[in-house]
């Protein structure tokens, strides 16, 4: 080891004990598709395009934002992984690929083997869960650049689906039904304003008991994102989807009109669903109209899928039997000129 290096601030035996301890958790996800991964240069993918008449490759790389601070504060670093890993699958499930390959980069002002090593197992665990192999990454120690053990974290996802099961929103049309799947909590994003309302304004500590919940504040906002790759799986077995939206950064109404068409608009029936606890605790404490609400939190709705009305029905039955909640929500109607491409009713 170098000890000029190390004086520096870069320990790197700390980097061969973390690398240790992470590959078995690496090497349980991996798929016959896999010829190498973990420890070299790159890793090495072997497709079986006999599998797809026009395979059509799917890529998201996402972050979890200032929900990381929740983990860093607590402590608590076995789920973030999964949020990281939800964040990108959730995006490719949008298009009605399924995960392949999933890398990660991972930086911080000092390297803690024993410490860090919870967040790539959560990852793994997420990556076995939707059946994706977790190849590579990068560990970066970047002492100036981060305080001590504080981290970051980035993903990044690749997927697969066939050309004729491309799902891009072209075929939704007037007529189709909205249904809303359920969200496991905030999921990860509008943390910045969580905290602030939450830890600054209301002085709550992340030990505290959640209003109106019998988890704490740490609990609620460390609940991990939904893992909906394995359940679109299943819709797309089940019956045709049109279209997919994953709610992320910009709520309900900043994600959905990214799959409309022009023509088309959304009406959202909104006392059809039950805002859960948690985000009318938030929306109270900030005093959040309905309108702000919508645009920066998931209002506790993952994921929008639009399908044809006979659908519906099965759709919901088969998210449920998969434990999600879900409920349709709405409807596509034509978009009148100029006309907002959702309309809450």
């Amino acid at each position: 080891m170098s000890q000029h290096y190390a004086r520096a601030g870069v320990d790197l035996g700390a980097a061969d004990e973390f690398i240790a301890r992470i590959a078995p958790h690496a090497r349980s996800t991996t798929r016959p598709e896999v010829l190498a991964g973990v420890g070299g240069f790159a890793a090495h993918l072997a497709l079986d395009l006999a599998r797809y008449r026009a395979p059509i490759i799917v890529t998201s790389t996402d972050g979890v934002g200032t929900k990381l601070r929740v983990a860093i504060e607590t402590a608590t670093l076995d789920t973030i992984g999964i949020d990281l890993v939800a964040m990108c699958a959730n995006d490719i499930a949008c298009s009605g690929a399924a995960p392949l390959a999933f890398l990660d980069y991972f930086a911080t002002g000092k390297l803690a083997p024993t410490y860090h090593a919870p967040i790539i197992a959560g990852i793994a665990n997420a990556c076995r869960t939707i059946g994706c192999a977790l190849v590579g990454g990068e560990t970066a120690e970047l002492p100036g650049m981060y305080t001590g053990t504080d981290f970051d974290l980035a993903g990044f996802v690749i997927g697969l689906v066939d050309r004729d099961r491309l799902i891009d929103g072209h075929t939704i049309q007037p007529g189709q039904v909205v249904v809303g799947i359920a969200a496991t909590g905030f999921h990860s994003n509008g943390y910045s304003l969580l905290r602030r309302v939450l830890l600054e304004e209301q002085r709550l500590q992340l030990t505290d008991r959640f209003p109106e919940m019998p988890a704490s504040v740490g609990e609620v906002l460390l609940t991990p994102t939904a893992l909906y790759s394995p359940l679109v799986a299943q819709l797309m077995t089940a019956g045709r989807i049109h279209g997919i939206a994953h709610i992320t950064g910009g709520g309900l109404t900043g994600n959905i009109p990214r799959i409309l068409p022009a023509t088309c608009q959304m009406r959202f029936h909104w006392s059809r669903w039950t805002l859960p606890t948690p985000f009318a605790v938030v929306q109270r404490m900030a005093g959040l109209s309905d309108a702000e609400l919508r645009t920066v939190l998931n209002c506790g709705i993952g994921l929008v899928v639009i399908v044809d009305a006979a659908f519906a029905t099965t759709a919901c039955e088969t998210a449920t039997a998969a434990g999600f909640a879900a409920h349709a929500i709405g409807e596509i109607v034509a978009r009148p000129s100029n006309a907002e491409p959702i309309v809450y009713v």
